[in-house]
């Protein structure tokens, strides 16, 4: 099992608790950057949203990319996997902007593919929002621009219904090659199709140990159907508590979940309405971000090592970890649960 985190770029992940002691600054995110590389975690996931989806469309939040050109330029070994949305970008920018981050990075730069789901941010910032559907047909051409752009010697050429380019060289390319990986989450029949079709690595939701079987095993038939490639990885998003007791553990779940008239709930209808959902979502399921309760990494480091076992034999070889406050929590789980998990897993083979 590999460990990431999301950078805390909005300033915490639950919707109610106003001050999570996590400021949504560069400079915060700098030092859990560089303190969570030391800790031995192999990933950052930077989201991307112009407006902050937690505590409110008013507060601050971090740009993605501009965070992840300087975070770069600080760290040594984690991966650094950001997000990008097409209705927001131009491919050949972008495939030049990532080329360049990941040389920045000795090829540690990998990308989230994200078709968008919020109407409101998309008005504000001028993004082209249309239906569903349309989203990952616009998803599709971003991302064969984005493979024709570092794959090709000389220079590329695309006549699409969103992207038009002509003769476009895109030099220096990127380092890892053939092109720095793509990771992309999707539930609908639609965005299971573009990934199996484009992407080389699958990110979801958290979810029950069953739910996250079945959407790999289903994945890995489609890629074996397709006749591509095995997927690289399949991560899991997962919001974990950890403390001494079960019953200090249940206590924290309970507090941050008492949900509250809060202005970080703005989102939620459409998330859900603009969303093809594999499973409802609940009301207290979005006081944390990404369905990250549904796994249930809430207890004693025990009591959450032998629930990662469970998800790496149910086919998940990252997880991407939130808690609050980010520093203190990150340094808690590398130190209890990662030996922890090491551990059963050792007396597991041994039997």
């Amino acid at each position: 099992m590999k460990y990431g985190f999301w950078l805390p770029i909005f300033g915490g992940w639950l919707r109610n608790v106003e001050d999570e002691n996590m400021p949504p600054t560069y400079g915060y995110a700098k030092e859990v950057i560089q303190h969570a590389e030391k800790l031995g975690y192999d990933t950052t996931l930077i989201a991307e949203l112009y407006l902050n989806d937690i505590k409110g469309i008013e507060a601050d939040s971090i740009e993605a990319w501009t965070t992840a050109a300087a975070l770069a330029a600080v760290t040594d070994k984690i991966e650094i996997m950001t997000a990008v949305r097409p209705v927001f970008h131009n491919p050949a920018v972008t495939a030049k902007m990532a080329a360049n981050i990941d040389r920045i990075s000795n090829g540690r730069f990998t990308l989230n593919v994200v078709s968008g789901w919020w109407e409101e941010e998309a008005k504000q910032y001028g993004g082209e929002f249309t239906e569903h559907n349309d989203r990952y047909n616009r998803t599709s051409e971003f991302l064969e621009v984005l493979k024709g752009l570092w794959t090709t010697e000389d220079t590329f050429s695309y006549d699409g219904k969103f992207y038009n380019i002509a003769n476009t060289n895109l030099s220096p390319k990127p380092i890892q090659r053939p092109n720095p990986i793509l990771y992309a989450g999707g539930e609908s029949e639609k965005g299971k199709q573009v990934i199996t079709s484009y992407c080389d690595a699958y990110v979801m939701h958290g979810g029950t140990v069953e739910e996250v079987k079945t959407k790999i095993e289903d994945m890995k038939e489609r890629r074996k159907k397709a006749e591509k490639e095995a997927l690289q990885s399949f991560s899991m998003a997962a919001y974990v508590i950890c403390r001494d007791t079960e019953e200090e553990a249940q206590e924290e779940l309970k507090r941050i979940t008492t949900v509250k008239d809060a202005a970080g709930y703005a989102g939620m209808k459409d998330f859900t309405a603009k969303s093809e959902l594999e499973q409802q979502l609940k009301l207290q399921d979005y006081s944390v971000s990404n369905r990250g309760l549904r796994p249930n990494l809430v207890g004693t480091p025990e009591q959450i090592a032998k629930r990662i076992l469970a998800y790496e034999e149910a086919g998940v070889d990252q997880l991407l970890l939130q808690c609050s406050p980010q520093l203190e929590e990150l340094e808690r789980f590398a130190n209890q649960v990662m030996p922890k998990v090491e551990e059963i897993r050792k007396s597991l083979t041994s039997i």
